[in-house]
């Protein structure tokens, strides 16, 4: 592994519109040589604020599981979050979050908090980004990005879970700011590319041809080998209508919710990963353990 670098984040100063925390974690993945086992290992890793790993599990052999972390446990205003990731031609490897994300209440300035994620799959590589969901605050003014770019031959599997709110406690996503990018590019051909910018309780929101009052949406995309009718019909089959869409187009498979409950939500987006990983990957799914505690 190369050195471990940190330096202390440049943070703003005052609780202005100047106001900035960030912080950033770059990875980077190899894959051993064939004869010495095929294990991916994490080579590169740089960080600066708080955003950390820990150890790289192997529950299934050479394939690399890494959790996430973010000590904070949530963005506040000024927070700026960026997460690179490098997966070398050959390497396999899983990224989850042992929690939710949350994005908190704006302060009186307004000033934004985001996440930015980068992952760079290369020639023969798997990735797999799994984490779990991301809580939007009321009044919160969050900035969430994430840009996928393969190889030719590069595999994935990766969703954005997001709730508005705290519905459970009737705390509603009536006010505040939602900023959302997912971008996905094959071989630099930009294959998906969606834009939400969503204002509590606006029409967006409220509308039918927006979220329809929904407080709970998710995305998974996958691109690999395996992606054919008969899957897309599978999917369609194990997940409930109509909260549930599956659709396949320009060989990105995207499942997709759209409803009340993150639970359902939730346990939808496994039953899809769990179909979608054996066709792409061409392995059965393995649960990290971290989900289940």
């Amino acid at each position: 592994m190369n050195q471990l670098q940190a330096q202390a984040p440049q943070a703003g100063s005052g609780y202005g519109q100047k106001r900035s925390w960030p912080a950033h974690l770059r990875l980077r993945l190899e894959a051993d040589p064939v004869p010495a086992g095929g294990k991916t290992r994490l080579k590169g890793l740089d960080f600066a604020g708080p955003l950390r790993i820990q150890r790289p599990f192997y529950p299934e052999g050479g394939t690399c599981h890494l959790y996430l972390l973010h000590p904070p446990g949530g963005l506040v205003s000024g927070d700026r979050l960026t997460i690179e990731v490098t997966a070398e031609p050959g390497s396999q490897a899983l990224l989850t979050t042992p929690s939710a994300g949350k994005i908190y209440g704006r302060d009186s300035a307004g000033v934004a908090q985001g996440q930015q994620v980068v992952l760079q799959v290369g020639e023969g590589a798997t990735l797999e980004w799994l984490p779990q969901e991301t809580i939007v605050y009321r009044g919160a003014n969050g900035e969430l990005g994430t840009k996928i770019e393969l190889a030719e031959g590069g595999r994935f599997i990766g969703w954005d879970l997001v709730c508005l709110g705290r519905p459970a406690g009737e705390q509603w996503f009536d006010q505040g700011h939602l900023t959302q990018r997912l971008q996905l590019c094959r071989a630099g051909r930009l294959l998906f590319n969606e834009r939400l910018d969503l204002e509590g309780h606006d029409w967006l929101h409220r509308g039918r041809v927006g979220l329809n009052g929904g407080c709970v949406f998710g995305t998974l995309m996958a691109v690999g080998p395996g992606l054919d009718g008969s899957l897309t019909g599978e999917l369609r089959d194990a997940l409930p209508s109509p909260d549930f869409t599956v659709t396949e187009r320009l060989g990105v498979l995207l499942v997709r919710y759209l409803g009340r409950d993150m639970n359902a939500c939730r346990d939808g987006m496994w039953r899809a990963w769990g179909l979608v990983r054996p066709a792409v990957l061409g392995r059965p799914a393995v649960i990290p353990r971290i989900w289940l505690t």
